[in-house]
């Protein structure tokens, strides 16, 4: 089928599913496969659990009308995103990053939410099947959209581009995650780059961290005509300061050349925070959301999924941050402690995952700085942080084990940081 003729369907059913747990119904049903499952097969069940349409790339599947045969389901959800996108005359942010993308993201959408019908990435649908489902979300009522963008590997945030047509875009930063997949720090660099480039081609406006050494260096070999900085420094654009980091944080902020001064305190903690609301910032003056309102967004939003997220339980202060870890985001958090006023400072780190061959030295670094902190009890979990075992901290192997040495700790301030397959949410169960 052309997508021209799936596009006109997916006019009448602007729903898609892709998953029979979860069928909306008179959604179109587009059948993906799995390394371990063949979508095609579940195509009669989404039909019968409410699904308009099936969206099938096997003949021997296919029943009645109701099947629509294409070539590839995958490739024909990427096209009919792209049509979709290009039907759409409105503004939309691409946003991507080692750290911080998705909390920048949220923060976007509630300062814009304040003026506009704003659509951000639902949860963490970022890559080559999320950014479509994204894009297909987006209805004629939407008047701006952030779209996320991830990546582990070369050239994806340059496909994702592709679909996502930003006319605006925002690295939060470059740090050494995924290295597996990128093969090194420059190739990290390279492929949020990707971002920069479709800007500097389709002459889009970038908003930039004005501090950042990286960033700066990655901008200046590219031809970029719109860039709004924002930061810390007296040139950016939007100059930022931080306040209070104990543990929620509370900053300051003012245009570059206007004497007007603005506060605001938030939900959120970690200094390394502080850059994502300036970029809420930037973006929401970029589009005219008055101060008032931008502030009024920023300290409405309270952080979910365990990034930066604080917990009080019956015995303990947590900061669950486990959501995903890598080298520069534990360093950050790590930095962030140093700030905390706290009688009993509680540190319990788990592994950082693909890292590839820089595994083993990345979590050495790690534990060197967690022992510079001289905290009150220092815990390390899992294969990679259990080669470095020493007498100067703890170390287990796996989580089962650290959930059995800190069912006594109390009256303690912890922070929880780790990658998510490190299931830390066990942890803090007993906290």
């Amino acid at each position: 089928m052309q997508i021209e003729a799936l596009y006109s369907i997916y006019k009448q059913y602007p729903k898609i599913s892709t998953d029979t747990r979860n069928i909306i119904a008179d959604s179109i049903f587009f059948a993906l496969k799995g390394a371990n499952f063949n979508g095609n097969a579940f195509a009669d069940q989404a039909l019968e659990s409410g699904a308009r349409y099936a969206v099938i790339d096997d003949a021997a599947y296919q029943k009645d009308e109701r099947y629509i045969l294409v070539e590839d389901v995958l490739t024909s959800l990427q096209d009919l995103a792209r049509y979709h996108r290009a039907q759409l005359q409105i503004p939309i942010i691409g946003i991507t990053g080692t750290n911080g993308k998705t909390t920048s993201k949220e923060l976007l959408h509630a300062v814009l939410s304040q003026r506009y019908n704003a659509f951000a990435t639902r949860g963490n649908l970022n890559n080559h099947i999320g950014v479509p489902l994204s894009i297909l979300s987006i209805d004629a009522a939407i008047e701006i959209a952030i779209i996320e963008m991830g990546a582990n590997h070369l050239g994806e945030i340059a496909f994702l581009s592709d679909i996502a047509r930003p006319t605006h875009g925002l690295i939060t930063n470059v740090g050494k995650a995924h290295l597996e997949g990128f093969g090194s720090f420059e190739g990290v660099k390279k492929t949020k780059g990707e971002l920069y480039d479709y800007l500097q081609d389709h002459n889009g406006t970038l908003f930039l961290q004005g501090d950042n050494t990286h960033l700066i260096d990655m901008v200046s070999f590219r031809n970029i005509n719109k860039i709004i900085r924002y930061g810390f420094g007296a040139d950016n654009d939007v100059i930022g300061k931080l306040l209070i980091a104990n543990p929620y944080l509370a900053i300051s902020w003012k245009e570059r050349n206007k004497s007007a001064i603005y506060e605001v305190s938030t939900n959120l903690t970690g200094s390394y925070n502080t850059e994502n609301f300036l970029a809420a910032i930037a973006v929401g003056l970029h589009f005219e959301v008055p101060a008032t309102l931008i502030n009024q967004g920023i300290a409405g939003y309270v952080p979910t999924n365990n990034r930066s997220q604080i917990t009080k339980t019956d015995r303990n202060t947590v900061v669950a941050d486990f959501y995903n870890a890598n080298a520069s985001s534990m360093a950050a958090a790590l930095e962030n402690m140093k700030v905390l006023t706290a009688v009993h400072k509680v540190v319990i780190l788990g592994d950082m995952f693909e890292l590839g061959d820089d595994s083993y030295p990345e979590h050495a670094i790690v534990i060197q700085k967690a022992k510079e902190l001289k905290l009150d009890r220092l815990i390390f979990v899992g294969e990679e942080f259990f080669k470095h075992r020493s007498a100067e901290a703890e170390f287990y192997e796996s989580t089962t084990d650290a959930r059995k040495a800190i069912q006594d700790l109390s009256d303690s301030f912890v922070l929880l940081k780790a990658s998510r397959g490190m299931s830390f949410e066990r942890l803090l169960e007993v906290l």
